[in-house]
């Protein structure tokens, strides 16, 4: 009898973009032909010319790598229905999920995390679910460990009814959301969820105001007496242990929090990821590892099934490293007043750059397999076997196992049963308390001395964007990845709600990225050295320059101020029919930008806004992260990873929505160059008007236009100059942006007497 024809798990789907490329092309000409004509008036023009010839090279290259980024997008469309026809035992599952602070992360939004995961459509028995709280907090602990009995009822609730978002918050409180079902029997068991939830609500929302539950003497709370978070031992906590490996049970969860000492470096995020790592590696060892960060829930219940379609179903489950869910946001303000939620960029860069080497890594709802992250190469071997005198016939030896991953016997077991292929623990013990001490030996902070972890192995350190490194490590030993877009999407996650917040998550990436490209570990090395692909090195080059386009961007937004304070040009006249190359640019540009906006449905709001924030985040953020780089490489200061503000859930009756749309400002010195470029443009406002007046006729009309469009773009600045408390900008700000911007006037006005 002939066998039957197994169905592909995915497809790999080339997107048709002839339109795009052809306006991707014409703007990629029109900047060379301005850089042309900049070349020829050098001599004419002077230094206006000779800045601007720097800064549209610069356009001009980013353009270049935007170009061969989106040039082959494709999308991936997964089967996960013909999963179980495919494959005999579905692979165990270890669910990582870390938070570092309990006032910026508050409980509840880890919470919400953590049940949608462990509701998740998969057998229990396959899961485990571990939560780092690198703030070693109390209140983390007892609101995980209140969850865990509404987990009891919360996750057969869901399973019985097939409810598509598992996330409570969002299951009762989102208003697109509504129950599935109205039979009595549904609704019945509807509302008792939600009062039982309201009531798990005010118990962490209660020891959160008061920090500190009446029940604070109990036994499971004593670790947390007295505790520093920068200094304490290992906390370890068994919260859920399925014993009885029940299918239909409710996964494992585990409490970590690794020890802290203030000799010792904790690498931030990527200290905690290694950690977890091995912890999991001494308790279930799976072979396939989901990360997500506290606010980022499980939107889609299939969504392992999704990513293992992906892993399972390539070429000898051996072509893509890890699975990335590209980033959605939940409670998004409408047109996204703030640019951060990247929905463009994501959707058109992202599936460009899955038609390259595939997805970058962005630090959270991605799968990996573990066995990538122990370093070993697609064909099986290792990193570092070439030059490692601990290889014997193709596998460490014990004395190589014990240099490479650490000291731990029982964690370099389970290490060894992964690099050969096996997964979870040769003893298999149902009692996961019987591996309490090396899991607590693995998180100790003394455990990587002398070994590989963060240079050859685990997730990388040097960086405070350790995804994006972790990931290009991977890429440059020869994997590939996969972007996983089901629908509804796999995982949402909250987004920063304010300016403040927005500009301080961008300039944490920008110095990031950043000090990645001047590492020993940037793309050119990677490419030369590793297996990274050409044009997947550029696409690196990309987003890892994104800091460094705050300088050609900042002289270009000063450029227009200074000519017409100094009456000189930087653009054509109006008489010159060279002056069509920049406007038909400046046109070409927007359209294209606003029409790729228009195709995926968002509005013309949601384009101006993006527009608006990419030259105010260009201009503080990134130009902030620019200067922390070089205080680093200076050697005058390291750089700290600052953990972005959640907000809470929005529940019925509060009011969360009431002027969200609106610029909040702080006294924060990155607001400056902000204020600083307002106050310059107003005084060649104020310039310009004034030669009209007196009648001079040489009106720099591409200067002027150009002065407006900053002008507007920082219009929210402008209204903050006049208006008080937090939606005002600090009298301390107004005050040094109006000295930097009257010393740069008096100087342009010297420059032009001269």
């Amino acid at each position: 009898m002939a066998k039957p024809i197994s169905l592909p798990l995915y497809e790999k789907l080339p997107l048709k973009n002839t339109v795009q490329r052809i306006l991707d092309t014409t703007i990629f000409f029109l900047l060379l032909s301005l850089l042309a004509y900049r070349i020829l008036c050098l001599h004419s023009n002077g230094f206006t010319c000779l800045l601007a010839l720097f800064c549209e090279s610069w356009f001009t290259i980013v353009w270049a790598l935007i170009l061969s980024s989106k040039w082959n997008p494709v999308e991936y469309r997964t089967y996960p229905e013909r999963l179980l026809h495919r494959v005999d035992e579905l692979p165990p599952v270890d669910m990582f999920v870390t938070t570092a602070d309990p006032i910026l992360e508050p409980p509840i939004i880890t919470v919400n995390t953590v049940l949608s995961l462990l509701a998740v459509d998969y057998p229990a028995n396959k899961l485990a679910c571990y939560v780092s709280d690198d703030g070693g907090s109390f209140l983390t602990f007892y609101a995980l460990l209140e969850a865990s009995k509404f987990a009891k009822l919360w996750v057969p609730f869901c399973k019985k009814y097939g409810i598509q978002n598992r996330t409570p918050i969002r299951c009762f409180y989102d208003e697109e959301e509504s129950p599935i079902d109205d039979s009595v029997e549904f609704l019945g068991e509807y509302t008792k969820m939600k009062d039982e939830y309201e009531v798990l609500r005010r118990k962490i929302e209660d020891a959160t105001e008061k920090f500190v539950p009446l029940d604070v003497g109990a036994e499971e709370f004593v670790a947390f007496s007295n505790i520093d978070r920068r200094n304490h031992p290992t906390i370890f906590k068994v919260i859920l242990e399925n014993k009885e490996g029940l299918v239909d049970g409710l996964p494992h969860l585990i409490y970590i929090s690794r020890e802290k000492r203030p000799n010792y470096p904790h690498h931030y995020k990527a200290g905690a990821m290694n950690v977890l790592t091995r912890v999991s590696g001494t308790m279930t060892n799976a072979p396939l590892i989901l990360n997500v960060d506290c606010d980022m829930y499980a939107n889609n219940s299939q969504v392992v099934f999704h990513a293992l379609c992906l892993l399972l179903g390539s070429k000898n489950e051996q072509e893509f490293a890890f699975v990335q869910a590209p980033q959605s946001f939940y409670d998004g303000i409408k047109d996204d007043p703030f640019g951060n939620q990247l929905v463009a960029l994501i959707k058109y860069m992202g599936e460009g750059i899955s038609g390259l080497q595939g997805s970058f890594y962005s630090g959270t709802g991605c799968f990996h397999r573990r066995k990538v992250l122990y370093g070993l190469c697609p064909d099986g071997c290792m990193e570092t076997e070439g030059r490692n005198p601990n290889w014997i016939g193709g596998k460490l030896t014990d004395e190589g196992l014990l240099k490479s991953f650490g000291h731990s016997k029982e964690f370099t077991k389970t290490a060894e049963r992964i690099l050969t292929g096996l997964s979870g623990k040769a003893d298999c013990p149902h009692d996961l308390s019987s591996s309490a001490e090396a899991a607590n030996q693995v998180a100790d902070c003394s455990y990587e001395c002398g070994t590989i972890w963060g240079t050859k192995i685990g997730w990388m350190y040097g960086s405070t964007a350790e995804d994006i490194l972790t990931g290009l490590s991977i890429h440059a030993r020869g994997w590939r990845s996969a972007l996983c877009k089901p629908d509804p999407p796999a995982f949402l996650g909250c987004a920063p709600s304010d300016v403040p917040s927005t500009l301080i998550q961008q300039k944490r990436w920008a110095t990031g990225l950043l000090e990645i490209l001047f590492s020993k570990s940037n793309p050119f090395m990677a490419h030369l050295t590793g297996n990274l692909q050409f044009r997947q090195c550029l696409a690196y080059i990309w987003i890892l320059s994104w800091g460094l386009r705050s300088i050609p961007e900042l002289c270009y937004a000063v450029l227009p101020a200074y000519c017409i304070i100094t009456n000189s040009h930087f653009l054509p006249k109006v008489d010159e029919s060279t002056l069509l190359i920049p406007a038909a640019l400046f046109s070409i540009y927007n359209l294209h930008s606003l029409l790729e906006h228009h195709k995926i449905g968002l509005s013309f709001r949601t384009w101006w806004n993006s527009q608006r924030m990419g030259r105010i985040i260009s201009t503080t953020a990134w130009f902030f992260g620019v200067l922390n780089v070089i205080m680093k490489l200076l050697g005058l200061s390291e750089t700290v990873f600052e953990v972005t503000q959640k907000d809470q859930p929005s529940t019925p009756g509060e009011d969360n929505n009431k002027d969200a749309a609106q610029f909040t400002f702080n006294e924060s010195p990155i607001l400056v160059p902000a204020t600083t470029l307002l106050f310059v443009h107003l005084a060649a406002m104020v310039k310009a008007l004034s030669d009209l007046n007196h009648g001079i006729h040489e009106l720099r009309v591409g200067e002027v236009i150009c002065n407006v469009w900053m002008l507007l773009c920082f219009l929210p600045f402008l209204k903050g100059l006049f208006r008080k408390g937090k939606y005002g900008i600090p009298s301390s700000t107004i005050c040094i942006s109006a000295a930097l911007a009257a010393v740069f006037v008096h100087l342009c006005k010297r420059v032009s007497i001269a």
